[in-house]
């Protein structure tokens, strides 16, 4: 009986050595850990992360500030940077060196949340870059349109009686309806079922993604298939968009590639972009779905977020409302318009800073082994990420960090500083839309249609929080940073 059981005693007493010295030989190792770091306890900061990511960045931020630390997920290290000489350094690391696309699809799980195919040939980013940015200022007054008819349908103001709005629910609907007006238009942009499913495939992407990245590698097709049902949502966009398109192409060979009332949307910008490409013409549903993905989760959480502030602190109201009607009346509802209104788009960045659109920026994975300049060695296949929240609410680089003041940014272009502090301006100390080439190149077009919407609001509507000043909590969930989802905001028609 003894005999038998010697092997498996030496086993039990070999692995924990095995794991040890794997452990030690991996050069990941010499990199500091919040949290337990030893094989197995590693598995206790992966949990904690989920629930306490703001405390464990922070605390990695605050001991490791110009240098790098380690944050634990169930199935691998992420190395965060810390700090503007760090964001520089890995900015700056060339695509053959680290890469961008890949480390996002690692973390968004792409391959199951998106989808295999779209994530190798991401070709709507440069048709976002080119096209979308350039037509902001023709495609405005169809935005300004559409954010009118949506509002006044999600929030109906007839009297002047407060009414509860669930606020992130609505501005989701709100920035679906605007943004397809410019990615499908007229009339599939107010079609409900599709709007459904766009919202649908973003909040499935996003759950996905965070339940993926909680699973072992080896059951991830199964539970993606479970909890991330995209597939399901392209087959039924599928049945109402592919008409669409089917009737664009037969335009098109009709009457030629410029046919008069060719339409200037999204959409047609990817045909024309995929013609000639069998399998882009044949993701091209996806591709559109993508592009809401990240229109409507980004966006739908900025307006929240700054709502929020606005309803809490009413008292900025009268100022930003005096700005955007003065220059309304000179100019217009026109991109240059925009523009000028230095207060809003200041009031719009200090919610970012102040809240974020993700706790981590510059997402990248080492294609190479890397060897930073603090002595950092990154072996390939490592995920880094830079610490963004913990940098925005450092008070060497923004003084009183933790106070919300939303004209922060334009005193800032008062003393002369001009465009360096816009919204869309991205630097080493701002990176929520990351910085340099790998920029979100859709921030232009997001700054415009939330500086509309909220310059919609201040036009038409008052609004408070039933308890007045008091602005909910954010909710974390590892490193992604959303609004409180079940808050309500009273909206009534503007008082004069």
């Amino acid at each position: 009986m003894l005999a038998v059981n010697v092997p498996w005693y030496a086993v039990l007493l070999t692995l924990p050595m095995v794991l040890v010295h794997n452990w030690w030989r991996n050069p990941l190792n010499r990199i500091p850990t919040i949290g337990p770091s030893l094989p197995l306890l590693s598995y206790i900061g992966a949990y904690r992360f989920i629930h306490h990511a703001q405390e464990m960045l922070q605390e990695g931020y605050v001991k490791y500030k110009g240098s790098t630390f380690k944050l634990p997920f169930f199935d691998r290290w992420m190395v965060v940077v810390s700090g503007p000489a760090m964001v520089e350094e890995l900015r700056r690391y060339p695509d053959d060196q680290v890469s961008f696309e890949q480390g996002a699809a690692e973390l968004l799980q792409s391959k199951y949340t998106l989808g295999r195919d779209t994530a190798e040939d991401p070709y709507h980013i440069e048709v976002i870059r080119e096209k979308l940015t350039r037509n902001l200022a023709t495609l405005l007054p169809d935005v300004m349109d559409e954010i009118q008819h949506a509002f006044n349908e999600f929030i109906p103001i007839e009297t002047e009686e407060w009414i509860e709005v669930h606020a992130l629910s609505v501005m989701a609907q709100i920035v679906a309806r605007a943004s397809n007006r410019i990615f499908v238009g007229l009339p599939h942009c107010r079609n409900p079922t599709y709007l459904k499913l766009a919202i649908n495939f973003t909040r499935d992407v996003i759950k996905g993604r965070t339940i993926l990245n909680l699973t072992p590698p080896f059951l991830r097709s199964i539970v993606g298939r479970v909890f991330c049902p995209t597939a399901t949502t392209y087959k039924l966009t599928s049945k109402i968009i592919t008409p669409l398109i089917e009737e664009r192409q037969r335009l098109q060979r009709e009457h030629g590639v410029n046919w008069v009332d060719k339409p200037n949307d999204m959409l047609m910008w990817l045909m024309d972009e995929a013609e000639g490409n069998e399998i882009r013409l044949r993701h091209l549903i996806k591709i559109l779905l993508i592009v809401n993905f990240a229109a409507i989760h980004t966006s739908s959480n900025s307006i929240t977020h700054a709502l929020y502030h606005l309803a809490a602190q009413p008292e900025y109201v009268q100022p930003l409302r005096e700005e955007v009607e003065s220059i309304i009346a000179r100019e217009g509802w026109t991109k240059a318009a925009l523009m000028k209104m230095w207060k809003l788009d200041s009031f719009m960045k200090e919610s970012q800073r102040v809240n974020g659109i993700n706790s981590t920026a510059l997402t990248r994975i080492a294609l190479k082994d890397l060897h930073l300049s603090d002595g950092t060695h990154i072996p390939a296949g490592t995920i880094v990420v830079a610490a963004a929240l913990p940098m925005h609410s450092d008070d060497e680089y923004y003084p009183n960090a933790a106070q919300f003041d939303p004209f922060r940014f334009s005193k800032m272009r008062e003393d002369g500083e001009g465009t360096k502090h816009q919204f869309v301006s991205t630097s080493v100390e701002y990176i929520s839309f990351g910085h340099g080439k790998h920029a979100c190149p859709g921030r232009f077009f997001a700054a415009n249609e939330l500086k509309a919407m909220l310059a919609h609001v201040l036009i038409n509507y008052d609004v408070k929080f039933e308890r007045e000043g008091v602005r909910p909590e954010n909710k974390w969930v590892a490193s992604t940073i959303v609004p409180e989802p079940t808050a309500k905001v009273l909206f009534r028609k503007r008082q004069h």
